[in-house]
């Protein structure tokens, strides 16, 4: 008998924890309450276990991320336009996601009983702050990076990893390689740790929506099957505008670009998996699309490693749930805090493995605008189905990327012709 994968166990904890607590709910609503009594605190030491791997994990991250970009601009004038274009992109969706989702979710009020439950059952920090644009600035740069690492305050604490490590490209090869393999120690270490905290995620999935559905009844599948419509619909979106900045950035003709690009895309959806798009993607780009070897070759495989339209989109819009889900009202300068915080996070998160990535990048940015993470075991769960979304709108803006560079580098023109 084979065992169920990880993520079919995740659905299973999900679906059981949803049946046991609508079943309570309905005919035992005397016993609802002892069984939430029990269920949350196990659900809270879950995610407890997961958040205690946040701060470590994305501080090596982002040093890490910055050293590997760093190595990449320096290879060469394409992989430096390469590196402008993927962050310029990154910025752009993230705005995209820090605009549209708000909007979305502003359209359809959230469910009183579903408010209620989880700031009872999921208990939050409480509102949002909206500071004034002068205090934000004043805080974005650490005082004290340990005492920042402390408290969670993630922004002040990517900021200080920006700065060590561009400061680290500039110190001795031998010692850089020093810092950078400690670096790799202490994210594969945590990586494991949350793999560990993953084996136990159908428990914790089981016991928070068992909870939420026990207090707040059907209102709960409802919210989530409304996340995965407004993932899927940002992705479909993000990909709808890579059409436009191939026309717009690119000169090439958006019809002609689908057409190049659809056998990519097919394989994208089918595997789930950028990495192994990779050769589908490079055909399109040299044979379809007419690129130079000089660019499609070096160009792609760094958007692979590099970069992700999806994953600001995704961190944001995970992030404005939970505050649509608890009532709570986003301010302009906390959305751009978040946007900026899943640009950097998203350069250096993009080896990780599906659910583990969850965790080490919406985390951070839901936490960094001050929101409540207890929803996010809930949205874990569920993460997993919009992924043929993501990763055919990924595909997309890694050929969109390429055709830019491509268009931005004449001199690479006449390395090779189409069709050869």
């Amino acid at each position: 008998m084979r065992w169920p994968g990880a993520t079919a166990r995740v659905l299973i904890g999900l679906a059981a924890g949803a049946l046991v607590g609508l079943s309570l709910a309905h005919w035992l609503p005397t016993t609802a309450g002892t069984a939430v009594a029990i269920a949350q605190p196990l659900g809270k030491l879950w995610l407890s276990g997961l958040q205690m791997t946040v701060v470590p994990l994305v501080l090596s991250l982002v040093i890490l991320g910055v050293a590997t970009a760093s190595d990449a601009a320096a290879s060469g004038r394409v992989a430096r336009r390469a590196m402008v274009v993927f962050i310029a992109l990154l910025s752009l969706f993230a705005a995209y996601a820090a605009i549209v989702a708000p909007l979305v979710l502003s359209m359809v009020p959230p469910s009183e009983a579903l408010t209620a439950t989880l700031r009872g059952t999921l208990p939050a920090a409480g509102e949002v702050a909206a500071p004034g644009l002068a205090d934000w600035i004043g805080s974005v740069v650490p005082s004290n990076a340990i005492m920042a690492a402390a408290q969670g305050a993630m922004l002040p604490v990517v900021v200080f990893a920006l700065f060590f490590g561009f400061a680290l490209t500039r110190v001795q090869e031998d010692r850089r390689a020093q810092i950078i393999g400690f670096c790799h120690g202490i994210a594969d270490t945590m990586i494991v740790i949350v793999r560990w905290m993953l084996l136990a995620a159908p428990i914790g999935v089981f016991a928070l929506v068992l909870a939420v559905c026990a207090q707040a009844g059907i209102g709960v599948i409802g919210a989530l099957a409304g996340y995965i419509a407004l993932q899927c619909g940002m992705y479909l979106g993000a990909t709808l505008i890579c059409y436009v900045l191939v026309a717009v950035l690119a000169r090439q003709s958006p019809l002609a670009f689908a057409k190049a690009i659809l056998p990519a895309q097919v394989v994208a959806a089918s595997t789930q998996s950028s990495l192994a798009s990779l050769p589908a993607m490079v055909e399109s780009a040299r044979f379809r699309l007419g690129h130079p070897r000089a660019v499609a070759a070096l160009v792609l495989p760094m958007a692979v490693t590099l970069f992700r339209i999806t994953s600001p989109i995704q961190y944001i819009v995970a992030a404005c749930f939970v505050a649509w889900a608890y009532g709570i009202d986003v301010n302009a300068v906390t959305l751009a805090a978040g946007a900026a915080l899943a640009v950097v996070i998203s350069l250096g998160s993009i080896g990780l493995p599906g659910q583990v990535s969850f965790m080490a990048t919406v985390m951070p940015v839901t936490q960094s605008m001050g929101l409540p993470i207890e929803p996010l075991g809930l949205l874990l769960a569920v993460d997993t189905i919009p992924d043929v979304f993501a990763t055919t709108g990924n595909v997309t803006g890694d050929l969109t990327a390429t055709s830019i560079v491509a268009r931005q580098s004449p001199d690479a023109r006449d390395v090779d012709a189409p069709g050869d």
